[in-house]
């Protein structure tokens, strides 16, 4: 994160940089005429170093300018967009270490094409604001990226994870329960478990969980199964067992002051899937049900009940173990949500592996894809609700092959209802089909899986026999009305 201190620091070294080139002279010349070591120089214009007073007259003098400019926050016109960059919360809303970045790297690429590079965060920023994106929403993406870099694998987290199942004495404890989990909680972190206290404070019943630094109390809300719960206590053991900080301190971050605490959130979900679902066992498993020739619904149950979690904990452990031990990390997981009687579906989660796959989230209020398995999961949720029949979540599995491209996935969706409320959600995870998947995961190409035809959205699908279409294609009839356009100039050219 940056602070005033590194604004300074890079303001006067860029403005130092940027005279010493405009003179034409390298550093030894410079450090000729002011007496300062080339290294020091060097430290300067890398934004490692503030010099002294004296020194900063010396290169004001050899740099023909006054000490007033370099030591202000003022500079030329060409400076003056980066300098306003550099001091403002843009700065400090990415993650520039995450990515392998510091200031010295930023200074490089500020200083080598100051115009270009401004102009283009300034395009960001322009368009961050147009569509009302907020920190939380940036520091969400960047997450997701750091997340891509990584393969969705961390090894220092299993590694974690094996060391405290061994230590708590779980190594071959399957499913493990939430008794277990509480008890290790007091036993090493001396943290106990509430449940009644959350569901007293009106303002506190959608909280699931909170955790009381003062009291040493893991606050879980009511309603909750023994499996969110044992999932919750996980996290907590990771926040502590790691010594995770800055962290959040209830379930969902609703405002994180930083990315670290989005990231160190994401770590201890982590650490919980694993504790829950170890490495070793889980991948066993996934290898035993993708190298069938054919896809049944029984054998994803199953795993489910082996470990005791849930559709969505089991999805995001797949996104961790496929890129890492079968090599298969063109993937995506989303996450969706709606009201069927409404025919109204919002996804609240999604992550991509190596490339932007599809489907992906649209914030420009169109109506995705109806033919996607993981709305049709959910219109069958809603079917067996209608009809007393919904038992347990629906298991569906589709080869999405996308409209006017080569792009097939292997599709699988879990779907059921949200507690307390008429929405139902689902949970896909998609695969690339090509032939590194088929020959990996023969599972994938079962034949009986059926295939559908689907895009992203109404508005963007060409697909003009759709029955399940709800809206119009608009973006394809604006690029047809285009087409007429350009041909009836081409005709008039020819008169």
């Amino acid at each position: 994160m940056f602070n005033n201190n590194d604004s300074v620091r890079l303001i006067f070294g860029l403005k130092i940089k940027t005279l010493r080139q405009q003179q034409g002279l390298n550093f030894q010349q410079l450090s000729k005429v002011t007496d300062i070591a080339v290294s020091y120089l060097h430290d300067i214009e890398n934004g490692k170093k503030y010099p002294k007073a004296d020194k900063i007259i010396t290169l004001a003098k050899a740099l023909k300018v006054d000490y007033d400019y370099l030591v202000s926050l003022n500079a030329t016109k060409r400076l003056q967009p980066i300098i306003e960059l550099l001091n403002s919360d843009f700065m400090n809303v990415i993650p520039w270490s995450h990515f392998g970045l510091n200031p010295s790297s930023l200074l490089e690429l500020f200083a080598n094409t100051p115009d270009k590079v401004t102009a283009f965060i300034s395009t960001l920023l322009k368009l961050s604001r147009s569509v009302q994106m907020s920190k939380e929403n940036f520091y969400t993406s960047a997450l997701r990226s750091f997340q891509d870099i990584h393969d969705n694998y961390f090894e220092e987290l299993e590694t974690a994870s094996r060391q405290f199942r061994v230590k708590a004495k779980m190594k071959d404890a399957l499913p493990v329960n939430a008794e277990i989990m509480e008890l290790n909680l007091k036993k090493h972190f001396d943290i106990s478990v509430d449940r009644t206290a959350l569901s007293h404070q009106s303002p506190l019943q959608e909280i699931r969980s909170y955790y009381s630094i003062c009291k040493k109390v893991l606050y879980l809300n009511k309603g909750l199964t023994a499996t969110q719960e044992k999932f919750l206590i996980g996290r907590e053991i990771a926040f502590q067992f790691l010594n995770l900080q800055p962290r959040p301190y209830q379930t969902m971050v609703q405002d994180a002051e930083s990315f670290d605490v989005l990231l160190n959130n994401f770590k201890a979900s982590y650490f919980s899937s694993a504790l829950l679902m170890p490495e070793d066992i889980f991948t066993e498993d996934i290898r035993k049900i993708t190298s069938s020739q054919k896809w049944t619904e029984k054998s994803w149950v199953d795993l489910i009940t082996k470990y005791d979690v849930t559709p969505e904990m089991l999805m995001q452990r797949l996104t961790n173990i496929l890129p890492s031990h079968f090599g298969i990390d063109q993937l995506f997981f989303l996450r969706m949500s709606g009201t069927v009687a409404e025919d109204y579906y919002d996804m609240t989660k999604e992550l991509h592996l190596s490339q932007l796959h599809n489907p992906y989230a649209n914030a420009l209020n169109e109506h995705y894809c109806r033919r996607w398995v993981a709305i049709s999961s959910m219109q069958e949720v809603h079917d067996k609700m209608q009809n007393d029949n919904y038992k347990s979540p629906v298991i569906q599995a589709q080869t999405s092959q996308y409209w006017q491209t080569h792009n097939r996935y292997f599709c699988l969706s879990f779907a059921k209802p949200i507690a307390n409320s008429d929405k139902i959600s689902s949970v896909t995870i998609g695969i690339l089909i090509d032939s590194k998947s088929i020959q990996t995961l023969p599972f994938i190409n079962d034949h009986t899986v059926p295939v559908r035809t689907v895009h992203t959205t109404c508005e963007r699908c060409g697909i003009m026999d759709c029955k399940e279409r709800i809206y119009n294609a608009v973006f394809i009839e604006k690029d047809q009305v285009k087409s007429e356009v350009e041909q009836a100039l081409k005709l008039l050219d020819n008169l």
